[in-house]
């Protein structure tokens, strides 16, 4: 493009002559005029760009429905085990929480948390796997903590937040204090251990693909959700971490 300013104001068809491929100029120089192939370009630039603005915000709104039609449609599953557990649960004694756990064995612990330990035990009567978290009374708060979380949980209920099927208060072989909480098993334990699996030579080592961590993300989201906006008195969690997020059998997050 022959511009049309400087030493090409003054100048002549004469100076510009061989060139065939020049355009613009001025009109004395009776070039043809230019193809405002910037023009064109920037603009295809813009389209370029709305389109993929227009496209992100889709697939944006696109997932977040998704999202949302999935944590809905969970709610209306209904909780089947806690009818078929039913009132058999009401009157758990110590002593049938400690055959069930086989004595509280170490071979039957979960873990241990601030104020207790976690075992596994099979009730006899009903083949059920139950989850018994004894308090360690010894440990100040313990018994409060115990008082609090009957009452909070008493209030609380979520297809996403573990079951408390009952409590259990008394005293042991020994005459001391013996409290418990029985929850329902979660059969794949904790997310930590998904995300940061110990490989052993027995045990093939754990993964989650794309869809269960999603899944799984979902799940907690929508626990949060109805303990902050959806109880009577909100309930703040203040420990959320993958080693409190337990897996069912089929792979829901608690």
């Amino acid at each position: 493009m022959v511009p049309t300013k400087g030493i090409f104001k003054n100048g002549t068809a004469t100076s510009l002559a061989g060139n065939k491929n020049l355009c613009g100029g001025i009109p004395h120089f009776k070039l043809p005029p230019c193809k405002l192939q910037v023009q064109h370009k920037r603009g295809l630039t813009i389209k370029l760009k709305i389109i993929i603005s227009v496209v992100s915000v889709l697939i944006g709104v696109v997932l977040m429905l998704i999202s949302l039609f999935l944590c809905h449609s969970k709610k209306k599953k209904a909780d089947s085990t806690s009818t078929s557990l039913g009132n058999s649960l009401l009157n758990l004694s110590y002593q049938s929480l400690l055959k069930a756990t086989n004595g509280f064995s170490p071979d039957n612990l979960i873990g241990t948390g601030s104020f207790g330990s976690v075992y596994k035990g099979i009730l006899d009567r009903e083949g059920i796997v139950i989850a018994v978290k004894v308090l360690n009374l010894t440990r100040h708060g313990a018994s409060k903590s115990f008082a609090a979380e009957c009452e909070t949980l008493r209030n609380i209920r979520h297809r996403n937040l573990v079951k408390v099927l009952t409590a259990c208060s008394g005293v042991d072989y020994h005459g001391n204090d013996f409290k418990a909480l029985v929850y329902d098993f979660m059969a794949n334990g904790s997310l930590d251990g998904w995300l940061h699996p110990t490989i052993g030579l027995d045990k093939a080592p754990k993964t989650l693909n794309v869809l269960q961590r999603l899944n799984i993300a979902i799940d907690v989201a929508c626990a949060l959700e109805y303990l902050h906006y959806h109880c009577v008195t909100p309930v703040i969690h203040c420990d959320l971490k993958p080693s409190n997020i337990l897996l069912d059998e089929n792979m829901n997050g608690h």
